[in-house]
């Protein structure tokens, strides 16, 4: 018997976006990106994550008064 050719509904892993950085930036994740061998979107990906798992926020910085 013939095995079939299953095909499923393809799942979106990822999102295309558009940014605006400054050049300086961009700059250093070119030298990054040279030196590493691993291309702008994976640092881009790696320093995102690491952002997201290490951020702290604080909800009203301002507003330290005591009433």
């Amino acid at each position: 018997m013939k095995e079939k050719f299953i095909v499923t509904p393809k799942t979106e892993r990822s999102v295309t976006m558009t940014i605006r950085i400054e050049k300086e930036l961009n700059d250093e994740l070119e030298g990054l990106a040279l030196k590493s061998s691993r291309s702008r979107n994976e640092l881009i990906n790696m320093s995102l994550r690491y952002a997201m798992k290490n951020i702290e926020f604080i909800e009203d910085a301002g507003n330290n008064n005591k009433v």
